[in-house]
């Protein structure tokens, strides 16, 4: 099957003369340079000359070449959520200025607010207290405005889990383990690496665990995928990478971020806080009957949304130098906060 006339593979191929055909405006000029750190796809900042309404820079996101096809549905996903589901949020995410999908092949182009001079996290060094209680509060802006919507399972895609999803989960989840941590090798010292295998047992029980409440949930909701007010203070927070929606217990992103984000000896120190400040923001969106100590028993619970992401991300991905450390670095602190917060006793 030929690829449709607006599909591009790479660099060279995003010309002014494709971009004006995207946006039907006339581009005169057109500069292209790769940004970020995508794990299954690449993205280009492009900065055009040309028609007076064009901005002064764009994002422009493509599929990677290899997984493409397989890729599919997370691309759909993606498109579905900025067209259909964002502009109910209130959460902080890039505008979009022109989107294409081929189902079929997986072709696929996203041209997004450029957010700079937002800059992006960083999930190896990890990020200040600061900059994940700020990023907590926009991720409440994600669970907040939609919270046990039941509307939300009639869109495409967007499901609870049920017994055959968690029951294929489950059959995988110890072999995946195997490869996540022989890949990693001595980035994972023995003491991590313990306690991951120790949620494998728990598989099941952590998948269908309380469903009384579900909301959208991200699903990668950290650092490489947040943009920032530069500097590491306070200021404004961004999601990007809409490719993992699904519905689920929503501390799961909570957890997640917090977890991945901060070194242990500090998120000790401020956990409570962030849990707070995110609690206090889904009250301001309406949120009722859920209280404070109901959502710190949430976080808890959620901790083993980092093993499980991760596993599956980096033994089934496409292994890069930074990668392996990255999932070391999440895998490590992750592993921290479960032990320092009776996650597996609490499941």
């Amino acid at each position: 099957m030929s690829a449709p006339s607006w599909a591009v593979a790479s660099r060279e191929d995003v010309t002014p003369a494709w971009l004006g055909d995207l946006l039907g405006v006339d581009v005169d000029s057109l500069e292209v340079t790769q940004v970020g750190t995508g794990q299954i796809g690449t993205c280009y900042r492009l900065r055009p000359s040309g028609d007076p309404s064009l901005p002064a820079s764009l994002l422009l996101k493509l599929p990677d070449p290899g997984s493409r096809e397989l890729l599919a549905g997370a691309y759909r996903m993606e498109l579905m959520f900025y067209e259909q589901i964002a502009p109910t949020l209130a959460c902080r995410v890039p505008e979009v200025h022109g989107a294409r999908i081929e189902e079929e092949t997986g072709h696929f182009a996203l041209l997004l607010e450029d957010l700079a001079p937002l800059e992006q996290g960083d999930q190896v060094a990890g990020a200040s207290p600061e900059r994940v209680l700020d990023a907590a509060v926009n991720l409440a802006g994600l669970h907040g405005p939609r919270w046990c919507d039941e509307s939300l399972t009639a869109l495409p895609g967007l499901t609870l889990n049920d017994e055959d999803s968690v029951t294929l989960l489950e059959e995988m989840f110890p072999s995946t383990m195997d490869l996540f941590l022989d890949g990693l090798g001595d980035l994972v010292d023995d003491e991590t690496a313990r306690t991951l295998r120790d949620c494998l047992p728990l598989t099941r029980a952590w998948l269908l665990g309380r469903p009384e409440r579900f909301g959208l949930v991200h699903g990668d909701y950290r650092l490489d995928n947040l943009m920032f007010t530069p500097g590491g203070g306070r200021g404004e927070v961004a999601a990007l990478d809409w490719q993992t929606l699904s519905l689920a217990l929503p501390a799961r992103d909570l957890s997640y971020l917090v977890a991945t984000s901060l070194e242990p000896e500090t998120r000790r120190g401020c956990e409570e806080q962030v849990v707070a400040a995110y609690h206090a923001r889904l009250v301001d969106l309406g949120v009722e009957g859920y209280d404070l100590a109901t959502c710190w028993e949430d976080y808890r619970f959620a901790q083993l949304q980092v093993p499980l992401v991760a596993a599956f991300g980096c033994a089934y991905g496409s292994p890069t130098e930074r990668g392996m450390r990255m999932f070391a670095a999440m895998v490590r602190r992750s592993a921290a906060a479960i032990r320092d917060l009776g996650t597996l006793e609490l499941v």
